[in-house]
């Protein structure tokens, strides 16, 4: 529904493992069932990024560790920003 408000025809979706893959390709086939003019496609990354998920980004800056490696600047910060008043 949302790409449709969005008067979006492609969705992009990011595929780091096979397991990714199965996923997302139900997802893509089940939204081409909803939404027959939406196509999806599929970007692998390069493979030294295939283990970052958003999950362990997270943790990582959830326990005030170094981000610089993981996403841009921009998203450090607003991680750092967002875990420094955590609660252990």
């Amino acid at each position: 529904d949302h790409a449709q408000k969005m008067n979006a025809d492609t969705l992009v979706r990011g595929v780091r493992q096979i397991s990714d893959f199965e996923y997302e390709f139900r997802m893509a086939l089940t939204n081409k069932r909803l939404a027959p003019n939406v196509d999806t496609v599929f970007l692998m990354p390069d493979e030294e990024f295939t283990f970052i998920s958003a999950s362990i980004v997270k943790e990582v800056a959830y326990w005030g560790g170094d981000l610089s490696s993981f996403v841009p600047t921009l998203v450090a910060d607003a991680l750092t920003e967002k875990f420094k008043n955590k609660t252990d």
